[in-house]
């Protein structure tokens, strides 16, 4: 069960201007609020900043580099701020601050039904190691995209690649790179994409990025949800958990594979000094700040929007500004949220560890 989140009481009433830091008082508007905002799958309630928890803390510099990747894709609601944004990225906390609140204004998060309670979970970028020619341990392929995959919707599963002829030969030829555990492949099959240091035919080993290209079609099945229906109760920390069943239970792990149907193909991505400052595009087109891009459900935030963050639980007490530019199969609903942690083992422990309650406020232009 999720841990309880306390934060101040949800309320359609403007709090009182003493609420709020001097700082922040000084830029509220006494006037009128907005209308209501009706997206698709949530609804859009407007507030004073006051009720933003820790808005006067958060160390806004840290997101400005967010805001200018958002600027290299913007929509036609936040393409009109950017200039603003690129000059503000030198500028003090104070000035970026001051600019927000004279531009923007924020609106609470809620379901259609008017539940502002949400959920916060994470992702990261793994870092594996692999050979780009298998043997020596390295068995598992990580598969391109193949040719005919649109003209056969949903395409194989999991299992019938791996057992009908006609699946494997579509796949000859469209392997990237092997790695030694399938669970690892599973790992990034989960995520979206990673990075591997990988070994060349001729010895040399070099980090690449793979990326994202697409699906088999299928739907998504949890392998902890079919390892609960087995009877194992530690699931957690992932993945861990789930290798040592598998060394445990090494004759079940293809049938624990295939309790997934879904198949995730990647491209391959070279990867510069400033792309390994950043993570794989998301759902946006642009790359991933760690700690400042979440994935969303785009029926309730459109990509690009600058969102206020508070959650607190095991993996800690986040209160911070973000941007949704990412989306995933199971980021679904008003408040919901995948945060993206970073790269490599320290954000994946980091990671495993969110799955608490959210509450949401997007910062619209006035």
């Amino acid at each position: 069960m999720a841990p309880q989140l306390t934060l101040p009481p949800v309320s359609s009433a403007p709090p009182a201007q003493t609420d709020a830091p001097a700082s922040t008082r000084r830029f509220e508007d006494n006037g009128v609020l907005p209308p209501v905002i009706t997206q698709a799958k949530s609804r859009w309630v407007p507030v004073r900043w006051a009720e933003l928890p820790g808005f006067e803390d958060d160390k806004l510099f840290e997101a400005w580099n967010a805001w200018l990747k958002s600027c290299e894709r913007p929509g036609p609601t936040f393409g009109a701020l950017c200039a603003d944004a690129r000059r503000l990225s030198i500028a003090s906390d104070a000035e970026q601050r001051a600019w927000m609140l004279t531009r923007l204004q924020p609106y609470r998060v809620e379901s259609t039904q008017g539940s502002a309670d949400g959920l916060l979970t994470s992702y990261f970028e793994p870092l594996l190691k692999a050979s780009r020619l298998p043997g020596n341990g390295f068995d598992v392929p990580l598969y391109k995209t193949p040719a005919g995959l649109g003209s056969r919707k949903p395409w194989f599963s999991r299992q019938e690649m791996d057992t009908l002829p006609e699946a494997q030969v579509a796949l000859r030829g469209r392997e990237i790179a092997y790695l030694a555990d399938p669970i690892d492949v599973l790992l990034l099959h989960i995520q979206g994409s990673g990075r591997l240091n990988i070994t060349e035919p001729n010895g040399a080993q070099r980090i690449i990025r793979v990326a994202f290209a697409g699906t088999n079609d299928q739907p998504y099945r949890s392998v902890n949800q079919w390892l609960l229906t087995q009877g194992v109760t530690k699931i957690n920390p992932w993945p861990d958990a789930t290798k040592a069943w598998a060394a445990q239970n090494p004759q079940r792990v293809q049938q624990l594979l295939w309790s997934n149907p879904r198949y995730v193909f990647f491209r391959e991505e070279a990867l510069s000094d400033l792309d390994a400052a950043f993570g794989p595009k998301g759902a946006q087109g642009v790359p991933l700040t760690p700690g400042r891009s979440i994935a969303v459900d785009p029926g309730s935030i459109p990509y690009g929007t600058p969102v206020w963050l508070t959650s607190r639980g095991v993996a800690g007490n986040l209160q911070k500004l973000v941007f949704a530019q990412d989306t995933g199969s199971a980021i679904v609903g008003a408040v919901r949220a995948d945060y993206f942690a970073g790269t490599g083992q320290e954000a994946g422990e980091f990671a495993a560890k969110v799955n608490q309650p959210l509450r949401l406020w997007v910062l619209w232009p006035k």
